[in-house]
């Protein structure tokens, strides 16, 4: 469910209402005038939200949810649905989805708020703070005691930030909650709309992202970093986790406490990252994956399937050290001995 902090409920919706909305026929079972009150995700989700179903992988949320309401896909099989559940077939779950999001939430893109002042009347200083020229402060943000924020920063509506922070230069923090001694290098973006549309032959409509990034305490997070903040669960990073510079971390994507993310690194949405795991510079993570705690990546390692922890990994895709290294090196004897046999 959408944070009220960052976001605007315009609801509550009647079912045939929204369902003439997204052009879907009323169920025979259903009561016209029920009430929708709010979107949320298949675990979050009570009897007065709708849900949404559109994968294999959520199969395990689907079949536990207590979802009033949910979109699935037309050819869905209907066995093992949940018995309290109405299901809404769709032709695209996805796009219904954005439709039913735009509708409960109009301003859900950047938030940016008409003030007259940089800093809020309504926003929470600390004792202490320290604010440098030209910060931009939202409505009822709250910064922590001791906090220092650099020229031309800005903080969004709602966000909190903890205690003894350091926020540099031209930072941007939306739709997030800080905690305490947290470092921010100039630059970084945190908060931004995650990259996720539904894509149909007429173009790319894009899926109102409703969630935020949660940072937890002693996390670093390097100069033009960007997290993007979740659909509708939250992006998280764990306690003590260190981001290096130009770090990209996709939304709904939750990593651990006390890793380390080297420069150019690349996650996609929905990676789930254990504790104490290294990512070496530039290595790049497919959506859905999760990585064991533990687990160390060699730079450029391309990481297309789940990789359990305690282990070392390398090359594209990512495999065991051991094995990456065995094979480059048999790799590099074909192409001297292939070389030899084309000179004689």
């Amino acid at each position: 469910m959408a944070d009220p902090r960052f976001y605007d409920n315009r609801g509550p919706f009647s079912l045939a209402r929204l369902c003439a909305r997204i052009s879907v026929a009323l169920p025979e079972s259903a009561d016209p005038d029920a009430l929708v009150f709010d979107l949320a995700g298949l675990a979050q989700a009570g009897p007065a939200h709708l849900s949404f179903y559109d994968s294999r992988r959520a199969s395990a949320a689907f079949l536990a949810t207590s979802a009033g309401w949910c979109l699935v896909k037309k050819d869905a099989p209907r066995d093992g649905a949940p018995a309290a559940t109405v299901l809404l077939p769709c032709l695209s779950v996805s796009r219904a989805f954005a439709i039913l999001a735009r509708l409960f939430y109009p301003e859900h893109e950047l938030g940016i708020p008409a003030q007259e002042t940089a800093i809020h009347p309504s926003a929470r200083l600390g004792q202490g703070v320290v604010l440098a020229p030209h910060v931009v402060i939202g409505p009822n943000a709250e910064i922590g005691a001791r906090t220092k924020i650099g020229a031309h920063a800005a903080i969004g509506r709602g966000v909190t930030i903890g205690r003894d922070c350091e926020i540099g230069p031209q930072a941007s923090i939306a739709y997030a909650h800080l905690g305490d001694e947290v470092v921010v290098q100039s630059g970084a973006r945190i908060g931004g709309s995650g990259f996720g549309f539904s894509s149909a032959p007429d173009g790319h409509f894009k899926i109102p992202q409703l969630g935020r990034v949660i940072v937890q305490d002693r996390v670093e997070i390097g100069a033009n970093s960007a997290i993007d903040r979740g659909a509708l669960a939250d992006s998280v990073i764990g306690e003590g986790t260190k981001i290096d510079n130009l770090v990209q971390i996709g939304h709904n994507t939750v990593i651990g406490r006390h890793c380390i993310l080297v420069a150019q690194v690349g996650i996609s949405g929905s990676v789930a990252i254990g504790d104490g795991v290294v990512l070496g510079g530039m290595v790049g993570v497919a959506d859905h994956v999760a990585i064991g705690d533990g687990a160390r990546l060699a730079a450029k390692s391309g990481v297309t399937r789940s990789l359990e922890g305690g282990r070392e990994y390398g090359g594209f895709p990512a495999r065991p050290v051991r094995e990456w290294r065995r094979e480059t090196v048999m790799l590099g004897r074909l192409v001297k001995r292939d070389k030899r046999t084309n000179d004689e």
